[in-house]
């Protein structure tokens, strides 16, 4: 089975949020959930001028995840093309996984009692499909998904043509 790979060139992010809104329309998320999140960063100053850039935090599916080995009920699962998937129904609520999770991409929907995060939407991804964010949904262009190598080289031929 291929590797994939979501991947995002945040300097090219304009903050539409629209990946959140496909991603929570995708998943029929409640107030508060999320598992994809942008946030702003700045501004501020770096070598003297201002800078902003919005963040998207995602789960990155790890080459090795932590959340994995942290959950006792083994409900945390790495596919052999990479997507790591958190079965709710094995999870007991322990937050394990939250708490080992290294970039807080793990959330814990109190209502469900489970804890929560991306999966690349594999429903879709089984189907030949993009994830939700992915699919065509960002304005800026900026979240890519499939081979890690020809991702790479798209994200080197935008900041190419950019000056960056």
């Amino acid at each position: 089975m291929k590797k994939v790979a979501l991947c995002i060139d945040e300097y090219a992010c304009w903050g539409c949020k629209a990946c959140e809104v496909a991603c929570k329309q995708e998943h029929d998320q409640p107030e508060g959930i999320n598992y994809i999140c942008v946030t702003e960063d700045g501004p501020k100053r770096i070598d003297g001028k201002l800078d902003f850039i919005y963040r998207l935090n995602v789960c990155q599916h790890c080459d090795v995840p932590p959340c994995t080995e942290a959950c006792p009920e083994q409900a945390i699962a790495k596919r052999e093309d990479g997507i790591v998937v958190l079965d709710s129904e094995r999870c007991t609520g322990c937050q394990a996984c939250v708490d080992a999770c290294p970039f807080g991409a793990i959330t814990f929907n109190r209502a469900e009692g489970t804890a929560q995060k991306c999966n690349l939407c594999f429903h879709r991804v089984d189907r030949g499909l993009y994830p939700a964010c992915a699919d065509n949904i960002c304005l800026a262009h900026c979240i890519y998904f499939g081979d890690p190598a020809e991702i790479e080289k798209k994200v080197l031929e935008k900041k190419k043509v950019r000056g960056g």
